[in-house]
This record gives structure tokens, C-alpha cells and sequence, in this order.
């Protein structure tokens, strides 16, 4: 696990990542809400508390008017348009499944469209259209909170942080600083001391925003770090309307320059199916844990690889016949286009330094290489049981297991196992 990691992007590994990784099957066990069900969060409340963790932090986005796997910019730097994927068959059919139409619902409402506001009202509609969904609900913080406090007095604080969902480098740079704003506020908030910390669970995308913080918190100097605020300063500053951008990267600063994070709490972070591109500082956060839905389905023994056979790839995706596609295939490589001028030319700013992956032919490579374990961190390879003959609405492709009810007690007790003991 490097230290001083200075953005360096991940690495696509096809080697073993032993001891790092769990291999796990899911079991229902009591349902959500029973009272054997609130007992045995009880239990993990307690292990949790004595770990010192006190706060909870749940950031998501949504698929909802979003390019989930990015394929905006594949078609921007090629794809189809230039011919390259003449003599590799089905992926003409894998890249129809990739863009937008063909695996979401796509509201009118604007709120329900990227760039999602963490407010209240926007939660509610989520929660409303998607329940559990890929949607970390009321319910389910709810759930969580409650069944963790019930062994103590003292009881645990549980947030969710919606981010915007603008999957390109810009929004999710936004979204880190965001972040950043909003664990200040929590720190403050809780009054959370350096012996303190505070466990952070990201879904999907979101999971690229603590990666980010990792890089931009680490202590020390960092040249890539300056260049990186000079970039954001530079774009943010040419916008006629304030930006709360330029206000949380002052903040950064502020606390960097300060030497205010020695002070901070710990930030343990989970991530939930979240697609392998930033690399991790671990000087940055405290413990590092990757989930990821995976089905061992490949025939060479190599179990702890995803299966990208063309052309069959294409007809297991719509049954999630081997998992989270979404963790699979949105690498780097892909994204959604900017919307605005500026935003593309800071998009292009910031690829340099945080993805030297560009271009079509080069996201096939990065992709076929089916790694599911980041390089750092421990990592639980968890087969769902949720590869159904539905729509892919349904599951999102293997992407939407995470944030289900039904798998909040299993999911969480191998978390709390794996980051703080039996």
C-alpha cells in the first residue's frame, strides 16, 4: 500500500491479491427490522464503538440521468466513429449496452437529473423513485443508525451525502472537495477528536471521492497536489456566478497550510462496487476496504478475476451473470462528457494528471484486464445471489446489491469483521 501515492493512477493488476482478499457468498439471515435483526447490529454497534468509530457517513449519487458507464466518452474519442472495433466481435452490442438509454429511467424533473443537490427534497424524490435501489433510502440510515445504538448510550451518528454524480474528472474533483466540506461540518458538528473516527461508505462512482481526498489530504508537500489547486483555482476563478468549489478548495488550503488533518478524526473508508481508476494515498485514510458483487465464473481457476470474453460478455450482463459490470467496465477511459466549455478544458487539465488512460483502444486494454481488487487495501469479494433474467433496471447491471435492505446485516458484519475484529 504506497504512502506519498501523489495521484498516481491505479494500477490494472491481474496478479493474486491473497490475504487482501475475502471470497464470500451472501446469507439473508434475519429480516431487515426484526428484532433479531436490530440485536445483531446491536452487536456490531458495540464492536464499532469500542474501535472508537462515532460517525457514519454514507455518500452515493444516482443513475438517474446519468452516464453510468461512461460511454459518452468512449464515443467522443472514437469508438464506433473510427472503426476500432472492426475484428473484435460483439463490441458493437457491448457498446450499445454501455450508453444510457438501455439501462436507466430517465425522469423530466431536472432535480432528479445529475448535477444532483444534497438537500432534503432531492433525497425524498430518490427515495420515492428508487427505494433501495442503488439508493442509500431514509429507511436504510435509519435502519442502521438505530440497530448500531441500541447496545450504548451514546448513540451513532449516520448521514448521507448525495454528491452531484457528474462523472468526469471536474465533477467528481467537485465532489472530493464537497466531501471534504461536509466532514468538516460533521467533525465540528460531533466535536470529534484525533482518537475519534469516522467510517465513510461510499457506492459506485462516489467511491472515486474519497480517492481523490486521500491524494489531496496526504501530509507533506506534493507537487502534482500544487499543480492540481493551481488548475482548479485558475477554472474556478474565470466563473462569473461564486462557486461553493472555490470556497471548500480554500478550505483545503487552509487546513493543509494549518496542519489542521494531524488533528482530525481517523476516515476509515468502505467502498461499494466502485470502478478501479484514482489511485490511494494511505497516509490519507485510515483503513481501506473495497466490496465488490463478483461471481468466480471463469474456467482458468483465477478466481479473483471478473470474465470479459467477447462476444459473450454481452448476453451475460443484462442477468448479471458475473456480477457488478458496473465495476467491470467503467474504468478509466470512460466518462461522461462535460456539458460546458470550461468544464471540458479542465477535464483535459486534470487528465493528466490523474489518468494517463486516453482513448478508446486503450479502455478495451484497461478493461479486458478484469481486475476486481485495487491495489491497496483489503478487499471482500462478495457473491450476491442476485444475477436474475430481469431487466437490467432491475439490478442495474449487479450494481444496485449494495444498497438493498435485505443485504445491510450481512454486508455490514463483514465489514465491522473485517476493519475492526471479531
Amino acid at each position: 500500500m504506497p504512502q506519498a501515492n501523489n495521484f498516481l493512477h491505479a494500477k490494472y493488476s491481474r496478479s493474486d491479491p491473497g490475504d487482501r482478499a475475502r471470497y464470500l457468498s451472501f446469507e439473508p439471515g434475519a429480516p431487515p427490522f426484526s428484532p433479531a435483526w436490530r440485536d445483531a447490529l446491536g452487536l456490531l454497534g458495540a464492536r464499532m464503538w469500542d474501535a472508537g468509530v462515532r460517525a457514519i457517513l454514507l455518500v452515493y449519487g444516482s443513475y438517474l440521468g446519468a452516464d453510468l458507464f461512461g460511454s459518452g466518452r468512449l464515443d467522443e474519442v472514437g469508438g464506433l466513429k473510427r472503426g476500432y472495433s472492426r475484428g473484435i466481435p460483439g463490441l458493437e452490442s457491448l457498446l450499445a449496452a454501455l450508453r444510457p438509454n438501455d439501462y436507466q429511467r430517465s425522469s423530466q424533473d431536472p432535480s432528479c437529473q445529475p448535477p444532483f443537490a444534497n438537500d432534503d427534497a432531492g433525497k425524498t424524490k430518490l427515495d420515492n423513485l428508487l427505494q433501495d435501489k442503488g439508493n442509500f433510502s431514509e429507511e436504510y440510515v435509519k435502519g442502521l443508525r438505530d440497530g448500531l445504538s441500541q447496545s450504548h448510550a451514546m448513540p451513532f451518528t449516520v448521514q448521507r451525502h448525495l454528491w452531484s454524480s457528474r462523472h468526469h474528472h471536474p465533477g467528481r474533483m467537485e465532489g472530493a472537495l464537497a466531501l471534504l466540506h461536509e466532514l468538516s461540518l460533521l467533525k465540528t458538528d460531533k466535536d470529534l477528536q484525533a482518537d475519534d473516527r469516522i467510517l465513510i461508505v461510499a457506492h459506485g462512482h462516489a467511491g472515486q471521492l474519497p480517492a481523490l481526498l486521500s491524494n489531496l489530504m496526504a501530509p507533506g508537500d506534493s507537487s502534482v497536489r500544487e499543480t492540481v489547486f493551481e488548475t482548479l483555482a485558475y477554472f474556478y476563478e474565470q466563473q462569473e456566478a461564486p462557486s461553493a468549489a472555490v470556497q471548500h478548495l480554500q478550505e483545503l488550503d487552509r487546513l493543509l497550510a494549518e496542519n489542521q488533518l494531524a488533528a482530525w478524526p481517523s476516515l476509515d473508508v468502505v467502498t461499494l462496487g466502485t470502478p478501479i481508476r484514482y489511485g490511494w494515498d494511505t497516509d490519507g485514510p485510515g483503513k481501506l476496504l473495497h466490496v465488490v458483487n463478483h461471481r468466480p465464473i471463469r474456467q482458468d481457476g483465477k478466481r479473483w478475476l471478473a470474465k470479459m470474453e467477447l462476444p459473450q460478455v454481452v448476453m451475460e450482463m443484462p442477468m448479471a451473470s458475473g456480477g457488478d459490470y458496473v465495476h467491470q467496465l467503467a474504468v478509466a477511459g470512460t466518462d461522461a462528457v462535460p456539458a460546458l466549455p470550461w468544464e471540458v478544458e479542465l477535464d483535459q487539465a486534470l487528465r493528466e494528471n490523474l489518468e494517463p488512460y486516453d482513448g478508446f483502444e486503450r479502455w478495451l486494454e484497461c478493461a479486458r484486464r478484469v481486475t476486481r481488487c485495487p491495489n491497496d487495501g483489503q478487499c471482500l469479494l462478495i457473491d450476491y445471489h442476485d444475477a436474475t433474467g430481469g431487466e437490467p433496471d432491475e439490478h442495474l447491471y449487479g450494481h444496485a446489491c449494495y444498497t438493498r435492505l435485505d443485504t445491510l446485516l450481512f454486508q455490514t458484519g463483514h465489514i465491522v469483521e473485517t476493519l475492526y475484529g471479531a
